[in-house]
């Protein structure tokens, strides 16, 4: 059985880690404000799970994360929130149940659309099976608003535990509203060399219905890696990538809905790994459509890097770290968000002026800038998360003035670098007359909400919640609320509109023919294909038109219209004549 990792960091460094932060005291002030918000102290939590994924902010305004230990309850770990001022509040704490049968040791908990959490557990559950868990397997949880808990499903429930065992990732919502994530144990694969299985890659439903999409290591010589912590994410295109750990340096995977899986890129295929080693578990997707991430070790300094790769599987690095002197820079990344200013932040875990550490930011194309320097009193921790006010948020599992948990039981803190507020939709996509949830600070008041420049209807539900539809004539864009206190704010990320194909005219027809497509969202439209043919002249003539000319070798088949915010498909087929 492989033990849990902390993110995907060495044991050494882990280690390293533990010793600076037993030297942590109050928080300093420098050009930047860094503010200690909590030190754990074991009965409110210990070990805030950070390191696996960043908090997460919900409709009241408030963040919420896990703890992997402490809590009320044989120091099985909890889900708390903390309100933007540092009040924090026990939610759920785990092992409530006879047995730990609603789990223990909880991974970081996801925002649902529905407005709950959702997340799983690395123990406890109603099955045990001693070869391949060392004892309870692991649940997927749903703890509403108010703290009630539901366990949507418990792993090892069937023989040998070819379902998986042991989640240690943070679950992603698709599109279609399941939810997607990654065992390290059990499964099926036939050259997985630990006999506990070498983990999964499932889809569970909001009602509990698991399905395993793939099992790691089914090809010979496991180039396939293992399931580990990784926490996979819906691209554009619909497919699903993440990173796994096979020697030697580890590899970026596609994983399709339907659970075809490919690599994307091997680390370490250049040179004394000068493309980088070990990527972190958490990827993004920027808003060129190319996937942004770092890699723990490795560059051209052996401090590790941050790259960008195509979806076709093209890697550049954009910065290795080390490339300053002394490492003033910073060293050992880990993973990167990214803000609202259309930036990605990170930290690193050693380095910088000081040797502890760094709070950095670099553009899209590589331009980097190092924030923050650590010191022995304060330091950011292993994933930052950007609440609305614009502030960064984070924790680490290690370190702080609490007494109960040896050296420390970890710390959560604010880093306000000075970014303005924005608002966040619940949902990054939706097709028109979709509900859409807008999550932002001070919203009271609000007089207009827009989705690329489309008047909305919208009802103020508080301070930090909006309910509202996607209109007709929206277009892929920015969503904006105009508010008395804050004036205009955008979101921090595009919305997707989902375009729609209700009919087509005629039916039929030989290449060269004009066919006539009505639907919704068309304005944006960038190709349309005949049965996977491309059309090589088309015309947008209104949101719910585009005329097409069908294409030389067009093939019998549907007919499926793409803009910048997702792909339409026709009900019926177009036959070539």
């Amino acid at each position: 059985m492989k033990p849990r990792t902390f993110g995907l960091l060495s044991q050494a460094k882990v280690a390293a880690l533990v010793f600076v932060f037993c030297v942590l005291g109050a928080a300093t002030s420098r050009a930047q404000t860094f503010t200690t918000l909590v030190n754990f102290d074991g009965t409110d939590g210990e070990q805030p799970t950070t390191d696996v994924g960043p908090l997460v902010q919900s409709l009241d305004g408030n963040l919420y994360g896990s703890t992997e230990g402490g809590g009320a309850n044989q120091n099985n770990g909890l889900i708390f929130s903390i309100s933007p001022e540092g009040a924090l509040t026990t939610l759920y704490d785990f092992c409530a149940r006879t047995n730990c049968t609603d789990g223990g040791g909880p991974n970081p908990p996801i925002l649902g659309t529905d407005g709950n959490f959702y997340g799983t557990t690395y123990t406890g559950g109603a099955n045990t099976n001693n070869v391949v868990c060392g004892g309870t397997c692991g649940v997927v949880y749903k703890v509403s608003p108010k703290g009630v808990q539901t366990t949507l499903y418990n792993f090892c429930a069937q023989a040998n535990c070819v379902d998986g065992a042991r989640p240690a990732s943070v679950l992603t919502q698709g599109t279609n509203g399941d939810f997607y994530g990654t065992t390290q144990n059990g499964g099926t694969g036939a050259y997985c060399p630990d006999e506990g299985g070498c983990g999964t890659f499932f889809k569970i439903t909001p009602k509990g219905v698991l399905t395993t999409l793939y099992n790691f290591c089914s090809l010979p010589g496991c180039p396939d890696g293992f399931g580990y912590t990784t926490q996979t994410i819906q691209a554009t295109d619909g497919n699903f990538y993440g990173e796994v750990l096979p020697a030697p340096g580890g590899q970026v995977f596609k994983i399709t809905p339907s659970g075809r899986f490919s690599v994307l890129y091997r680390f370490c295929s250049q040179t004394n790994c000068t493309d980088g080693s070990i990527p972190n578990p958490v990827l993004i997707q920027g808003e060129d459509g190319n996937i942004y991430g770092t890699a723990n070790e490795g560059g051209a300094n052996g401090g590790g890097t941050v790259f960008r790769l195509t979806l076709k599987g093209d890697l550049t690095t954009l910065y290795s770290f080390c490339s300053q002197a002394n490492c003033a820079d910073g060293k050992y990344p880990g993973n990167v968000i990214l803000a609202a200013d259309g930036n990605l932040y990170g930290e690193t875990f050693a380095g910088g002026t000081l040797g502890y550490g760094t709070v950095f930011k670099i553009t899209l194309s590589g331009e980097f800038t190092t924030f923050y320097s650590c010191d022995q009193t304060n330091c950011p921790g292993a994933e930052l998360a950007q609440a609305t006010n614009g502030t960064f948020y984070g924790g680490f599992p290690f370190g702080g003035t609490g007494t109960g948990c040896g050296p420390g039981c970890g710390t959560l803190f604010s880093l306000d670098l000075g970014l303005p507020p924005f608002v966040e939709t619940l949902t990054g996509s939706g097709k028109v007359g979709a509900e859409v949830t807008i999550l932002g600070t001070n919203l009271t008041g609000a007089t207009a909400v827009s989705f690329n420049g489309a008047a909305a209807t919208f009802t103020v539900v508080s301070s930090s919640e909006i309910k509202t539809t996607v209109p007709a004539g929206a277009k892929t864009g920015t969503v904006t609320v105009t508010t008395p206190s804050n004036g205009t704010l955008n979101s921090n990320l595009v919305f997707k509109v989902i375009p729609q194909i209700k009919s087509f005219k005629p039916s039929s027809g030989p290449a060269g023919t004009q066919v006539v497509i009505t639907g919704v969202s068309l304005t944006q439209t960038t190709n349309v294909t005949f049965g996977g043919v491309n059309a090589t002249t088309f015309t947008v003539n209104s949101d719910t038109q585009v005329t097409a000319t069908v294409p030389a070798g067009a093939k019998a088949g549907r007919i499926v219209i793409t803009t910048p915010g997702g792909s339409a498909t026709s009900a019926t087929s177009f036959t070539v004549t």
